[in-house]
């Protein structure tokens, strides 16, 4: 049987994940390490790397291991395990056009960029910060965190809508005839697809 790893920086993605695994990969096993203190210091714009590395060791033997911040994605490819928002930006550049970028962390906005960029270093971004809701994620009210995103994207003239932190995901569900795109999803689709076939 195999096992997914997941390392996250909030507890709230250990039901996410594990949801998406049952639905998607039945009969996969799902390990979780969470710490919330690398997207604070990633924030703080201290060094993690090495903290990374040692969290990830903790889920050493598992198939597959995915690091679900988009914060401190960078930091996980470097050591040598898939970040979550890579399968979501491949498909975003894959569908072309405008690609709206949302985020609720300014943290999140470099390596989001980055990361699109480097999959098609000409793809058209549009940034739609979304800084005021990220109160209602950290005091738990996240219908609303939802809502704010949801309203800040209606407007935003673009062909695919990028989440870019993997808390925003269900926000998608309030944008009916958009093409919205979230990492969750995505990265437990692409990496079970890949080991199943």
């Amino acid at each position: 049987m195999n096992t997914i790893g997941f390392l996250h920086t909030a507890e709230v993605h250990v039901a996410t994940f594990r949801a998406l695994v049952a639905e998607l990969a039945p009969g996969w096993r799902d390990r979780h390490v969470v710490d919330p203190s690398l997207l604070a210091d990633a924030r703080a714009g201290l060094p993690v790397e090495q903290r990374v590395r040692a969290r990830l060791a903790e889920l050493a033997g598992a198939d597959v291991i995915v690091c679900t911040c988009s914060t401190i994605g960078a930091e996980a490819e470097r050591a040598g395990v898939l970040r979550g928002d890579r399968p979501m930006a491949r498909a975003a550049v894959t569908v072309g056009g405008r690609i709206a970028v949302a985020y609720a962390v300014e943290s999140t906005l470099e390596p989001t960029t980055a990361l699109l960029r480097d999959e098609d270093p000409d793809a058209d971004l549009v940034l739609v910060p979304c800084l005021e809701a990220w109160k209602y994620f950290e005091s738990g009210e996240l219908g609303r965190y939802y809502e704010v995103i949801a309203e800040r994207l209606s407007e935003v003239d673009a062909e695919v809508i990028v989440l870019a932190q993997p808390s925003m995901a269900p926000a998608a569900g309030l944008l009916p005839g958009r093409i919205v795109l979230s990492s969750p999803r995505a990265v437990v689709l692409a990496v079970t697809s890949v080991e199943q076939g």
